[in-house]
């Protein structure tokens, strides 16, 4: 692949950033890439494991100079952050971030990107429940979706240097309506996820099960819910508040559905939890057909990140 970009700057040295720069080294698809991140601690063993080229103390001089600027912070520190880089943003520069919400994002970012620079808002369907600057892995993006959302008025030739540069890190590359986006993401992982904090909530307070047998004796369900549900609490907490109307949305779909099964046990309607689950079954089947997860042990998910290579499929 060519470099779209010569500088890449990653605000934000978590899990996505940290994989971005893995796969950015695997693709050698940019000369320098420079990092910061607000806590001196996650900059410290950054440098440590050698992410990025150059890590900064601040996050203006981690974007002097940049071609491209990925925002890979909290969606609701994404607006004081660009508000604070503004001024440092090169000319001809384009400007993404990683958030898993896209309109609050245009509305809190686009204000403060000056003129000449691009704002292309993009959003990897990538991740793991783990965090941090440690937890980064080149194959993770591997035929995994990227959405880009350009907003309105972004040049189209950014617009397909940002694919180009998703697709040389290994994603597959769709464009997508902002609003849109925050519907399909709500189904998809937004919901899920908050569903799945309150099973694991649940099984907290159900104080005729001792803590001890709810790990000790955790069937396959609910080791999925506890997965999900150790996700990073800030970033969960600011996708809720910035995504709530498509959540909320979801949210009342779910409890319809919901009240319709809860008739069909208490009824003993089998016939319609059949048919139900038979239509479920299928949507899975389907996410295994399109390679988006596997059907083997475990989804074939393995403990080992390796940085540079391997297929944990997470």
């Amino acid at each position: 692949m060519s470099q779209e970009y010569r500088r890449v700057a990653l605000i934000g040295l978590g899990l996505i950033a940290s994989s971005m720069f893995w796969s950015i080294r695997r693709g050698n698809l940019a000369e320098e890439v420079t990092g910061y991140a607000r806590s001196e601690a996650t900059r410290d063993t950054a440098r440590r494991i050698g992410l990025c080229d150059r890590v900064c103390d601040s996050a203006e001089e981690a974007v002097k100079d940049a071609d491209l600027v990925v925002l890979a912070v909290p969606v609701g520190a994404m607006g004081p952050v660009a508000e604070a880089i503004a001024p440092y943003l090169k000319p001809g520069a384009t400007v993404t971030d990683v958030g898993s919400v896209k309109r609050d994002v245009i509305q809190n970012v686009g204000p403060h990107i000056p003129e000449g620079v691009h704002f292309i808002p993009a959003h990897p369907l990538a991740g793991t429940e783990h965090s941090g600057p440690e937890s980064g892995f080149a194959t993770l993006f591997d035929n995994r979706w990227c959405l880009v959302v350009p907003s309105e008025g972004s040049d189209r030739d950014a617009v397909d240097r940002l694919r180009r540069f998703w697709e040389g890190i290994g994603a597959n590359v769709e464009e997508m309506d902002p609003d849109h986006h925050d519907l399909v993401l709500a189904v998809t992982s937004h919901t899920p996820h908050l569903i799945a904090y309150t099973m694991v909530g649940v099984a907290d307070d159900l104080r005729r099960v001792t803590d001890s047998e709810v790990i000790k004796y955790s069937a396959a369900g609910f080791r999925d819910f506890t997965r999900i549900a150790a996700s990073d609490p800030t970033m969960w907490r600011d996708v809720f508040l910035t995504n709530r109307d498509a959540t909320l949305e979801i949210l009342g779909r779910f409890t319809e559905e919901l009240f319709a099964l809860q008739r069909a046990i208490r009824t003993g309607d089998g016939d319609q939890l059949f048919d139900y689950f038979t239509r479920t079954r299928a949507i899975r089947r389907g996410i295994i057909e399109a390679g988006q997860d596997t059907d083997a042990p475990d989804f074939g998910r393995s403990v080992n990140h390796p940085r540079q290579g391997g297929d944990p499929s997470r």
